[in-house]
């Protein structure tokens, strides 16, 4: 600072109703732009009931992926609300991470579209588990880099650091591995197994291990 003068970059960032608002935003669009990869089902106006039911039946797949990726957001959300409310103060450099973070999370419907029209493709399985891995990733980064700057609140995340790191790091590890699984098996088990690590973040069932993040 010259004479005594405050740089911009010092004041951006650092208010933390922005950070939640826009948050909040984000995440609310995200999820609602999932449920438009629901197409209504193709059946003629002289079609039949039982011709209905059958085309409800086909959109399972897809019901499947968007019910996993609102999960998906939904567990970020919650992950990444435990975090701001962790927070004593902001700055810019957070606020970009965090940025970085929801720019992953407007990629969730993509994602969730290509997998439920390829759903046998590895392809497009991969570039789910990628936009998975991208969530988490930027996450850790925010909470590692507010740990180094002193952005949250002492003493309290002396206990809650540890927490919400290992359930980031388990959580992509558990990812990984289900993904890993369409290497020699149909991609349907992959999602299945990721549905079920949804699942149990989800309900948070008191499995060994897994509870206590």
């Amino acid at each position: 600072m010259r004479g005594g003068r405050r740089r911009f970059n010092e004041l951006a960032g650092t208010n933390l109703d922005w950070l939640g608002g826009i948050s909040d935003g984000i995440f609310a669009v995200g999820m609602t732009l999932l449920v438009l990869g629901l197409a209504l089902p193709t059946v003629s106006a002289h079609g039949t009931e039982g011709e209905l039911w059958q085309a409800l039946l086909g959109l399972g797949p897809n019901v499947l992926v968007y019910t996993m990726s609102f999960m998906t957001l939904g567990i970020f959300w919650v992950g990444q609300g435990t975090q701001l409310n962790q927070l004593a103060r902001s700055n810019r450099n957070y606020a970009w991470l965090q940025l970085l973070f929801l720019f992953a999370v407007t990629l969730v419907p993509f994602s969730t579209a290509l997998l439920a029209h390829f759903p046998t493709f590895r392809v497009a399985l991969v570039e789910y588990w990628l936009n998975i891995v991208l969530l988490g990733m930027t996450l850790l980064a925010g909470l590692q880099y507010g740990l180094r700057a002193g952005l949250f609140k002492q003493p309290e995340m002396t206990d809650v650091a540890p927490l919400m790191r290992g359930r980031i790091l388990i959580a992509q590890s558990l990812y990984a591995i289900a993904t890993a699984t369409c290497i020699v098996l149909p991609t349907w088990v992959s999602i299945t197994l990721i549905f079920l690590v949804q699942l149990n973040y989800v309900i948070a069932p008191r499995i060994p291990i897994l509870h206590r993040f």
